[in-house]
């Protein structure tokens, strides 16, 4: 009986514990130094999608968009912001998490895809329900089991707060908080998140930094061959939806959910490789561990979906034929996709 009551007093502090962790107050620095913030085209990238001319990049703008991309206060119960789910450390992946957790301890059922390079995105969210940037944050933050929150609800509440309608001021010139300026200040922030100095990027501008082992050239050279029909550079996407073969018949309906069109069941985005060694788990819904699981699952672990993707199902063979020095060469080449630069830059980081 007494050991019982011990296991009881134990999970109630453990519980005690929790709440009292994710309802803690935001330690932000709402004074936070201005960054300089322009937004610029790498030289190796094509022009981007996104139409900067309604929410042209501001220093104050970006700051603001900062700060709240990671305030909990963005959410219902103040327990969880962008932040929580998008970390900078994994290129704004939910590092080691199949899928996140919002209000409450909810379950997602995909996994939170990184966060960089959006400004050349066309869709957004696994199955590209979503076309609008700005639209993207709004989802996170009304969704039920991510933030359950309102842009109205937030806007009242950032609005009682000292600091915030100075911020909103310096970068809209308006101290009353609106939907329009949450979402805006928002997308400067994310569009800022530009992923372009990687050893391979280096490499392919002719860089200090940029020179290939002999493994890393072979691997970019079996990459070139085998995977950038779907993974195309400089982007290392095609920013098409197409189904993998992880099942034979998907419990998910991916791009189906937007479409409702039975060719596109089981079909999602396609995601783009770069920093894709600090961004695990893998797939929609971060059922792979490790690049060394996805390079096999291309080998011998595709399984003949109706809707399987014709690349992956050639002169009656499924995958993609790679042994496994072929696969240690690919992984080679792919850790030369990792952005320090990016990863460390201390703009992106928690105010």
């Amino acid at each position: 009986m007494k050991k019982k009551l011990i296991i009881i007093i134990v999970l109630i502090n453990l519980i005690i514990c929790y709440f009292a962790y994710n309802l803690r107050p935001t330690q932000i620095d709402y004074n936070v130094r201005e960054d300089k913030a322009a937004f610029s085209v790498p030289s190796n990238f094509p022009k981007p999608v996104y139409d900067f001319k309604g929410n042209k990049v501001t220093p104050a703008g970006f700051k603001l968009g900062r700060i709240l991309f990671y305030d909990r206060q963005l959410s219902l119960d103040q327990s969880t912001s962008c932040g929580t789910c998008h970390q900078s450390y994994a290129a704004f992946a939910n590092l080691n998490l199949p899928v996140s957790r919002g209000v409450k301890g909810c379950t997602g059922t995909r996994n939170a895809p990184a966060l960089f390079n959006l400004a050349w995105q066309q869709g957004f969210m696994w199955d590209g329900r979503i076309d609008q940037f700005k639209l993207t944050s709004h989802n996170a933050i009304s969704n039920p089991c991510e933030m359950a929150n309102d842009l109205d609800h937030i806007s009242k509440r950032l609005q009682t707060l000292k600091f915030y309608p100075v911020l909103f001021r310096e970068a809209f010139g308006d101290s009353t908080i609106k939907s329009k300026y949450i979402l805006n200040a928002l997308v400067q922030f994310m569009a800022m998140l530009v992923s372009s100095n990687s050893k391979y990027d280096k490499y392919v501008r002719k860089e200090p930094g940029g020179n290939f082992s002999e493994e890393e050239m072979q691997g970019y050279a079996l990459f070139k061959q085998k995977c950038s029909s779907c993974h195309r550079e400089p982007l290392f996407t095609d920013r098409s939806y197409r189904n993998n073969g992880l099942d034979i018949w998907s419990l998910d309906k991916g791009r189906d959910s937007l479409t409702h069109t039975a060719k596109d069941f089981g079909k999602f985005r396609v995601p783009s490789l770069r920093n894709v060694e600090v961004t695990a788990p893998y797939m929609h819904d971060g059922r792979l561990a490790t690049l060394n699981e996805v390079l096999a699952h291309y080998d011998h672990g595709v399984e003949p979906n109706p809707n399987l993707d014709p690349q992956l199902k050639r002169n009656g063979k499924l995958g993609i034929v790679l042994n496994l020095k072929e696969q240690n060469r690919i992984l080679a080449f792919l850790k030369t996709l990792t952005d320090k630069e990016f990863i460390n830059d201390k703009r992106f980081q928690t105010p």
